[in-house]
């Protein structure tokens, strides 16, 4: 993949987007680590906790980035992210293990490890799509974390007003996860030489995890209607 070429801005437009589509989890954290604070201090925690996990992040990128080099991982990493785009639909949002803070750098503390123990799924999923370019990861994070802190808000208002944007970026991580797989040295001859199957395998991911996705949040509402039609007896 050649510098600045459509290939590369594709690759990078894919990387912002699952950025975003994954960063709805880490906004909440922020939120909820920060909420103790005084309102004046509020904004330095989040800058300061979102710098950190932004550094902690890059560096946790660039060395899965490595790893997917060694066999084998490849194919287990794109595995792993059919099941992160299947959790995209059909995690529940509990955050309720999020401790709030009321200082700031306790606060910051917090943000950090929240934010390292949640942020594996985007780790992966931007290693898989930066195809082994370091710069693509880097600008990547550059241009969608300014979005995320300054903006999450109204992306995560964004995403209960159109639930459709969560079935994209879960075709996007889908599709990210099955051409992970077929880029597996061990397959990719395989797959070179059919690459009819190439597009039938990934086609199939994507519409195998769109469609448990679906099922999920059909299964979760029918669920939450069921508790709400429910009322204790009267005796």
């Amino acid at each position: 993949m050649e510098l600045f070429s459509a290939t590369f801005f594709l690759a990078l437009i894919n990387i912002v987007f699952i950025d975003l589509i994954l960063a709805g989890d880490n906004a909440i954290v922020i939120g909820m680590a920060a909420r103790k604070l005084p309102h004046s201090v509020q904004k330095k925690a989040i800058i300061y906790g979102t710098a950190g996990a932004v550094t902690l992040r890059i560096l946790a990128t660039v060395v899965v980035v490595w790893l997917l080099g060694i066999p084998w991982l490849l194919a287990v990493g794109g595995l792993l992210l059919i099941f992160i785009a299947y959790k995209v639909l059909a995690d529940d949002g509990n955050h309720d293990s999020v401790e709030a803070k009321d200082k700031l750098w306790p606060a910051v503390r917090t943000i950090i490890i929240a934010d390292a123990a949640m942020g594996l799924d985007n780790v992966i999923a931007v290693a898989g799509a930066a195809q082994q370019h370091i710069i693509l990861v880097v600008i990547g994070l550059l241009i969608s974390v300014p979005i995320v802190v300054w903006g999450s808000t109204l992306f995560i208002k964004l995403l209960d007003k159109f639930p459709w944007i969560a079935y994209i970026g879960s075709a996007v991580l889908a599709y990210t996860a099955g051409n992970m797989i077929t880029e597996e040295p061990h397959f990719l001859p395989f797959f070179e030489d059919n690459p009819v199957l190439r597009y039938l395998l990934i086609s199939v991911v994507i519409i195998g995890v769109v469609l448990a996705g679906f099922l999920k949040k059909k299964r979760q509402m029918q669920t939450e209607e069921d508790k709400g039609h429910t009322h204790p007896a009267t005796h």
